[in-house]
């Protein structure tokens, strides 16, 4: 892969994924043939601060967690009130590292 479309890729997907993920991903791109290269770039990251703002506006229904794919921990949430607020208040605190997690695992699919 050419390393210039890699760093481009790198400077703007940077806010998506783990800070000590990135040398990882980089080395991944770099070893990753062209034909996959149109799928990398198709797609589709969750925001981290997007799902900061919906966990505060809507964490105790578990929307955020339904919105980046865990759907059983949105129905635990869902049903429990947000763990009667307590969940929820942790969760304005993991929701970020959660959403760059799944970004992170959507990313290696696509490696592989």
């Amino acid at each position: 892969m050419d390393a210039q479309k890699v760093d481009m890729f790198m400077m703007t997907n940077s806010k998506f994924f783990e800070s000590h993920h990135m040398a990882q991903i980089r080395e991944n791109l770099l070893k990753m043939d062209d034909s996959k290269w149109a799928m990398v770039q198709t797609l589709q990251f969750k925001d981290p601060t997007t799902m900061l703002i919906v966990s505060i506006l809507a964490g105790g229904l578990g929307i955020d967690r339904f919105m980046i794919g865990d759907t059983g921990l949105g129905i635990g949430k869902l049903l429990t009130c947000g763990g009667l607020g307590i969940w929820s208040i942790i969760d304005l605190f993991l929701i970020m590292g959660a959403t760059r997690e799944k970004n992170m695992e959507k990313l290696v699919q696509a490696f592989y």
